[in-house]
C-alpha cells in the first residue's frame, strides 16, 4: 500500500513523468471531453456550410470546387470540406460523429504535439501542463466539438507553433525549424485564410527579437518555407482559378477582408465585448496569467521566451480585436503560444505574483501540477454528466431534424427531390430521399414530381406550364429557426382533369 500511495503521488506531480503516462492522461482527458454525447445533437449554426459541401464532393467527385446546393461556395476554401468528406469515406458513415471527427482529431493532434514534441523544451511537467490546458480551455472545448473551421484552423497553426518552438528552442536546424511548420502553415491557407500568418509571425518575430536572431528571418531555409506553404495554396487555388473563371469569386474574398477592416456591419455593444470574449475562450486559465509575469524560469533563454511569448500573444489579440469587423474567434489562435506560456509558467520552481495580483497566495509547483490536473479531471466529469443528463433533453427540442422527417414521409422512396436553388438548409442533411440540385425552373426536368423551393420562386413554378397538363402545387410549407420558409411542391394533374 505505501509503495502505490508513492507511486500515484509521483504520477500525479508530473515528476519524471514517463512519456507512457503523459500520453495515457492527454488521451484520457480528450476522450472525456470531447467524445461524450459528439453526434448526438444535431448540426447548427455553420455546421452545415461544412457538411454539405463534403456530401455534394462524394456524390459528384468534384472535390476542387465546393458547393452548398445548386451553387458554388466561395466564402471559405475547402480544407474543412475535404477532411468532413475523407470522414465520411473512411468511416462509411454520414452523421454527426463522423461530420464531427476531424475537428476532435485535430484538437488532439495539438495535445500530442504539446506532450511529445514539446517535451524536450517544456520537460515532462510543462508539457503536460501546456497539453492540459490546451484541452480544456473554453474555447477549444467550444469549438473542437463541433465542425467548424476553427476547430481545424486553430490546431494546424498549433502545430506550426509547437514544431517551430521546440526546434528554437533545442536550437535544431533551420531547415528543420522552419520547413515542418510551412507544411502546416501552407494547410491552414487552404482551412480559413491567411490570417494564422499574423499570429504565426508575430510570436516568432518576438521570440527572435529577443533572442537577437532576427537576422535568422533572412535565411535560406525560412524562405524556402515561404515557398513551400505558398506552393501548398497555390496547387489547389490554380486550378481552381481556372474552372471558376467566370465566376466573380475574388470579388467574394476581397469583400470579406475589407469587411473585417472597415466594419460593415459594426455594432458598437458588440465591438466593445471582443476582448473580454476573447479573453474568455481561455478560462479558466486566463485568471492565471498575471503569474506569467512573476515566473521564475531556469535559465536566462527561458526567460526571454517567456516574455517573447507575451508580446506575442498580446499584440495580434489586441490588434484583430480592435478591428471594426473583428469578431472575438478569430483571435483564437492565441491561445496556442498562451498554452505554452501557461505550460513554462505553472512548471516553474518559484512565482512570484505580481503587487497589483498578490490576494491569492502562489501554491508550490506540486499544488500547482494538481490543481492543472484536477481541472482537467473536472472537466471531463462536466462534458459527461452534460452528454448523460443534458443532452437528452437538447435532443427532444430538435428544431433542423423534423423538417427533414416531415419531407421524407410526403416524398416517396422511389422519387428524387428536386431542391431548386436551396441556398443553404441545413435540414438537406438529414433528408434520405434522393435530393437533385437544379438551378433555374427550366432545369428541372418533366418528369420531375417533388420540388423543394425557396418563396422567391413559389409562383414561378406554380406559374409554369413547364409540366403540362400537370401542375404544380404546394403540399408542405415551413419556417425553420432561421426565420428560413421552404416550401415542398407536388406536380400533379390539374383538380379538375380527370
Amino acid at each position: 500500500m505505501e509503495r502505490w500511495t508513492f507511486d500515484v503521488r509521483r504520477w500525479t506531480l508530473g515528476v519524471n513523468m514517463s512519456r507512457a503516462a503523459n500520453l495515457s492522461l492527454v488521451l484520457l482527458c480528450w476522450a472525456a471531453i470531447y467524445l461524450p454525447g459528439l453526434g448526438s445533437l444535431e448540426i447548427k449554426g455553420e455546421e452545415g456550410r461544412r457538411i454539405l459541401p463534403a456530401v455534394a464532393m462524394l456524390e459528384t467527385g468534384n472535390y476542387l470546387v465546393p458547393h452548398v446546393g445548386s451553387e458554388p461556395y466561395f466564402s471559405k476554401p475547402p480544407l474543412v470540406n475535404w477532411f468532413v468528406a475523407a470522414s465520411f469515406k473512411l468511416t462509411g458513415y454520414r452523421n454527426e460523429w463522423t461530420a464531427r471527427l476531424p475537428s476532435v482529431l485535430c484538437v488532439l493532434a495539438t495535445a500530442l504535439a504539446f506532450s511529445t514534441v514539446a517535451r524536450s523544451s517544456l520537460g515532462p511537467r510543462g508539457s503536460l501542463i501546456a497539453a492540459l490546458v490546451w484541452l480544456t480551455n473554453f474555447g477549444m472545448i467550444e469549438k473542437g466539438r463541433l465542425i467548424e473551421i476553427e476547430a481545424l484552423y486553430v490546431s494546424l497553426v498549433g502545430l506550426a507553433l509547437i514544431f517551430w518552438l521546440s526546434c528554437w528552442e533545442q536550437r535544431r536546424s533551420p531547415w528543420l525549424t522552419w520547413i515542418v511548420p510551412a507544411f502546416f502553415l501552407g494547410l491552414d491557407l487552404l482551412a480559413k485564410g491567411p490570417l494564422h500568418l499574423f499570429f504565426f509571425y508575430a510570436v516568432a518575430v518576438a521570440v527572435l527579437f529577443r533572442a537577437g536572431e532576427l537576422r535568422t528571418l533572412w535565411h535560406p531555409a525560412h524562405l524556402v518555407a515561404i515557398v513551400v506553404l505558398l506552393g501548398i495554396f497555390l496547387a489547389w487555388a490554380i486550378p481552381y482559378w481556372q474552372a471558376m473563371r467566370a465566376e466573380n469569386f475574388v470579388h467574394t474574398w476581397s469583400a470579406q477582408f475589407t469587411g473585417r477592416l472597415s466594419g460593415e456591419d459594426f455594432k458598437l455593444g458588440s465591438w466593445l465585448q471582443n476582448i473580454p470574449r476573447g479573453l474568455a475562450y481561455l478560462l479558466p486559465w486566463t485568471l492565471l496569467l498575471p503569474w506569467a509575469f512573476g515566473a521564475k524560469l531556469t535559465t536566462p533563454r527561458d526567460t526571454q521566451l517567456s516574455r517573447a511569448l507575451i508580446w506575442g500573444c498580446a499584440i495580434p489579440f489586441l490588434c484583430v480585436n480592435l478591428l471594426p469587423g473583428a469578431l472575438p474567434r478569430y483571435s483564437m489562435p492565441a491561445l496556442v503560444p498562451a498554452c505554452w506560456l501557461m505550460g513554462m509558467t505553472l512548471a516553474a520552481a518559484e512565482i512570484r505574483a505580481p503587487k497589483w495580483w498578490r490576494f491569492v497566495r502562489v501554491p508550490s509547483p506540486e499544488r500547482r501540477m494538481r490543481l492543472v490536473i484536477f481541472i482537467a479531471i473536472a472537466a471531463g466529469l462536466a462534458l459527461c454528466l452534460y452528454a448523460a443528463a443534458v443532452i437528452p433533453a437538447l435532443q427532444r427540442r430538435a428544431k433542423v431534424k423534423p423538417i427533414a422527417a416531415q419531407i421524407d414521409d410526403l416524398v416517396p422512396e422511389s422519387a428524387a427531390l428536386y431542391a431548386l436553388d436551396p441556398d443553404y438548409q441545413p435540414f438537406l442533411f438529414y433528408i434520405r430521399r434522393r435530393i437533385v440540385y437544379v438551378s433555374r425552373v427550366d432545369d428541372v426536368p418533366l418528369t420531375a414530381r417533388y420540388v423543394l423551393v425557396q418563396p422567391d420562386q413559389e409562383q414561378p413554378v406554380l406559374g409554369s406550364e413547364r409540366w403540362a397538363p400537370l401542375r404544380a402545387r404546394p403540399i408542405f410549407k415551413t419556417t425553420d429557426y432561421r426565420n428560413h420558409t421552404i416550401i415542398l411542391m407536388l406536380i400533379e394533374k390539374r383538380p379538375d382533369q380527370s
